[in-house]
């Protein structure tokens, strides 16, 4: 059979013809596609996860802040009711145990200066962590916005493949280029 003109040629060797001569077909722009929009997409929804934890930490940084100014608060107040059991009995003291008290007044008064001002210092953190936070959450509101359209645009194109209708595929497109520039919206912002 060596002789013989006649070849038979396997399955394999008629796609890589067809391909050879026809180029390459809706299909195969649409698995690429999604496979390029997924791997983007994997990053945008890391970056946004990422954005979402930085602002719980500094959140939480802020909540453990406030605690500490509302115990020193606390304290404060009760220096203040010490010094004004003192004052109180600066009138009612025989006269020899007047000066103890005065004494314990002025403690009183300049422990409550010290613990004030830490007060306000961590009430002056809580508020900074706070603002932090705010800041870290903006960009992941754009990032899961631009995940969302990323997520569409795979969706539509995997409707492409299915139904190799091309409008499907420009849909698919448009919604990847929204993706995509939300996305870059919360990197930048």
């Amino acid at each position: 059979m060596s002789g013989s003109e006649f070849h038979v040629h396997g399955a394999h060797e008629h796609a890589v013809e067809h391909e050879a001569e026809h180029g390459p077909g809706l299909a195969q722009y649409v698995a690429i596609f999604t496979a390029v929009l997924s791997t983007v997409g994997a990053i945008v929804s890391y970056q946004g996860g990422a954005t979402q934890n930085q602002a719980m930490l500094y959140k939480n940084e802020a909540v453990l802040k406030k605690a500490q100014a509302s115990d020193q608060w606390a304290f404060y107040q009760a220096k203040s009711s010490k010094q004004h059991l003192m004052e109180v009995s600066v009138d009612l003291a025989p006269k020899d145990r007047v000066e103890y008290y005065r004494k314990q007044i002025a403690k009183y008064d300049a422990e409550k200066k010290e613990i004030k001002q830490k007060a306000e210092q961590l009430d002056e953190e809580s508020r900074k962590a706070d603002e932090l936070s705010e800041q870290a959450m903006h960009p992941h509101h754009k990032l899961a916005q631009g995940m969302t359209l990323i997520q569409i645009a795979i969706s539509l194109a995997s409707i492409t493949a299915l139904t190799r209708r091309r409008w499907l595929f420009g849909l698919a497109l448009a919604a990847a280029g929204g993706g995509l520039v939300m996305a870059g919206m919360g990197w930048l912002a």
